[in-house]
């Protein structure tokens, strides 16, 4: 059993009075039954966690099922260990010091330097300067050496003679197993570490003694009379502390109860947050949760028994997606269903489905087309020999449950068979189709297609992955770019207000200077009243040019207009271009639809029922875990009330809401359309009533009655 954190773990015992018909929870792994949802959770959660440890190898940080497997593989691996090394290994075991990894190492070693009798793994010996496969017969043991009697083995393992052998003509190239094998091994094989104790029952099988040498008893003595002693030196000093100690204690024994199973409580490993997502059937009500809608009951107003739902939507689904290959003009499956439950036995539909089946056998080559031969039938298959030809494959089938529908058929009351007779018949039809050439090298090309369809909207992909970065990067130019503009004009203008400040600065030097040129003579004040005029007129140009002229408003104007005029331009191509791929990207996902290779269920629910959509009908199909019961949704309105009672805290509803998330837009339309048609052909139907008797169309133009119009449009 696994060890929790090292420590051994108990499991939780059935209850006494249970009864047959109680509802209980199991967990899968360990078998143990709980009447308490909570406490059967909080028990899956303690499993759940990484604190378990493989008895076996030791291995940490596992979940008990993990260490569980851990554990079962090790054993197969212990079991395999040979069983002429077992007893030798025992012997080294049983009373060793040393540790594990220690005692592991010095055990191979040891083998190594010896060989056991009966050992055939990977030992070879010397004969004719040559190295051959051997067998240890016996162990000859000299006063000087040791020799062997070895078997020489050949291909097949057996003895072909038998010669004597010193010790180095001998090559044990491998062990037989490995350290961890051993590791195993010692840990499965012993009671007790320190020193290693090997179990009684496999000490009395292989004769290994029981008793612990001289020397280690001395050592265990010896170590025994140490704690004795120092237990006593405590006790000798500590007389009256104890005493007080155990009177305390006596008064106190309630409270030491109470301590102990608090510390219990708080040794318990503690619950941490589940993490969701999780299985379906462990998720509980939470104050978190959304509003979930009530699942909406589906529809099973089928036409045929309801264990043969499953037979009719595969065949019409291998129909439908092979049509083109079998030449056969698509139906819907209602025309289908009602096909097979009408009691005609030549009805267009059903003769030419049938037919074209047979016709891809035939051109195949194969079983069939030897017995056709054989009966020398006409390679034309039409609806007055049809029959003939079915019956020869049922009789080449042989299938039991259908061949006592073969004298029916031939007397021509093939319309007579219930529908679950028909639809086994289609059924192997069907399946001895998909074996053929002709379908194996469609659903190749089919997948070749496939790929290169999502290659091509991989690279779709890329591509305008690559435009938007570059958009960015474009977007991060301007913005940088207009940045460094306005930083520009900022120093600009800066630099303006600073020149203007300096001529008034340098009128103020030039006063200083004047006052020192007045000492030198009146020429310096005639420069310094010039210099002064030329300050003024700089600053009167300087106003003049700070001026806004309307000529420059009607440029600027222009400016911003043919800016907007750009963007507006730059919109619409952007968003021609955003419809152009978003209709590749439609134009690929219908290409590769048509790419049929299998048709996959959408998921399951959390009680393991079924979703599935087929393309060409615009229906939700809903089958139950045992496939023994059918519905459907044919309405938007319970497809969006199937979404909203999903709970994504479970694994199975979560991806289940994913796929429908993923194909909403393909499924509502297909709902849509199948709602406008039921609808007119309600409305058709009144119509009909409606009419006198005397202009009455005759009953093949109901619209319910569709499937006896049937014609195949692309018959050979």
């Amino acid at each position: 059993m696994p060890l929790l954190r090292r420590k051994h773990f108990f499991l939780v015992e059935p209850p006494n009075d249970m009864e047959h018909s109680e509802e209980v929870f199991q967990i899968r792994f360990t078998k143990e039954i709980f009447r308490d949802y909570q406490t059967y959770l909080q028990r899956q959660n303690i499993y759940r966690q990484r604190f378990w440890t493989c008895k076996v190898t030791g291995k940490t940080n596992l979940t008990y099922e993990e260490a569980l497997v851990s554990e079962r593989r090790a054993m197969e691996k212990v079991q395999q260990f040979p069983k002429e090394l077992m007893e030798p290994v025992l012997h080294m075991i049983q009373f060793s010091m040393l540790k594990l990894k220690d005692l592991t190492k010095s055990i191979c070693t040891k083998l190594q330097e010896r060989f056991i009798e009966g050992l055939e793994l990977e030992v070879y010996g010397r004969k004719d300067n040559c190295i051959h496969r051997c067998k240890l017969l016996r162990v000859l043991k000299d006063v000087e050496k040791v020799q062997y009697e070895v078997g020489w083995l050949d291909n097949d393992k057996k003895v072909t003679g038998s010669s004597i052998v010193n010790a180095d003509d001998l090559i044990s190239k491998k062990l037989p197993f490995t350290r961890n094998v051993l590791k195993s091994f010692i840990r499965e094989s012993t009671s007790r570490s320190f020193p290693w104790v090997v179990h009684d029952k496999l000490a009395k099988k292989h004769g290994i003694s029981t008793e612990p040498p001289e020397e280690l008893r001395e050592k265990l003595y010896r170590r025994r009379r140490k704690s004795i002693e120092a237990s006593k030196t405590v006790s000798y000093t500590n007389n009256e502390e104890t005493d007080k100690r155990k009177i305390l204690e006596t008064e106190n024994s309630e409270g030491l109860t109470m301590r102990k199973k608090a510390r219990k409580e708080t040794e318990k490993p503690k619950e941490e947050p589940i993490r969701y997502p999780i299985d379906d059937t462990l998720v509980q009500p939470g104050a978190d949760d959304p509003v979930f809608t009530d699942r909406p009951s589906p529809s099973r107003d089928f036409g045929i028994p309801m264990d043969c739902v499953g037979d009719l939507l595969m065949v019409w689904d291998f129909f439908s997606s092979f049509a083109e290959l079998l030449n056969l003009w698509p139906f819907s499956l209602e025309d289908f269903e009602n096909a097979i439950c009408h009691k005609d036995s030549n009805l267009i539909l059903v003769v030419e489905s049938h037919s074209a089946v047979l016709r891809l056998l035939m051109k195949d080559k194969g079983g069939y087309f030897m017995v056709i031969q054989g009966k020398k039938r006409k390679p034309k298959i039409s609806p007055m020999n049809w029959k003939d030809y079915l019956c020869d494959f049922l009789e080449m089938e042989d299938i039991r449950e259908l061949s006592t529908h073969i004298g029916t058929i031939k007397r021509g009351h093939y319309g007579l068979l219930d529908p679950q007779a028909k639809l086994g018949i289609l059924r192997d039809l069907v399946d001895q189709a998909l074996a053929t050439n002709a379908i194996r090298e469609q659903l190749d090309k089919y997948i070749q297609q496939h790929q290169e369809l999502a290659a091509t909207r991989r690279g779709e992909a890329l591509e305008e992955a690559r435009k938007r970065r570059e958009e960015k990067e474009l977007l991060k130019a301007d913005s940088d770019t207009k940045g460094l503009l306005q930083g520009h004009t900022q120093e600009n203008g800066g630099h303006i207000l600073n020149r203007s400040e300096n001529g008034d600065g340098n009128g103020t030097i030039g006063d200083s200077t004047d006052k020192e040129d007045q000492k030198e003579g009146n020429h310096a004040s005639e420069n310094s009243e010039s210099h002064h005029a030329n300050m003024a007129s700089r600053k009167v140009e300087q106003k003049k040019n700070l001026k806004v002229t309307p000529e420059d408003m009607q440029v600027s104007s222009s400016t911003e207009d043919h800016r907007k005029g750009l963007r507006r331009k730059k919109d619409k191509e952007k968003e021609a271009q955003e419809k152009k791929s978003r209709e590749q990207r439609e134009h690929l996902e219908r290409e590769m639809e048509k790419c049929f290779v299998r048709t996959n269920s959408l998921g399951k629910d959390g009680n393991y029922n079924r979703y599935w959509f087929f393309g060409h009908d615009g229906r939700v199909f809903v089958e139950s875990s045992d496939s023994k019961l059918w519905g459907y949704y044919n309405v938007k309105e319970e497809l969006d009330a199937l979404m909203g009672s999903l709970n994504c805290k479970g694994e199975r509803e979560r991806a289940l809401r994913k796929q429908l998330e993923k194909y909403y837009d393909s499924i509502c339309p297909a709902l849509q359309n199948r709602s406008r048609d039921i609808a007119q052909k309600i409305v058709l139907d009144e119509a009909v009533r409606r009419r006198s008797t005397r202009v009455r169309a005759p009953p093949r133009d109901s619209p319910a009655l569709a499937f006896l119009r049937y014609v195949n449009k692309w018959k050979d």
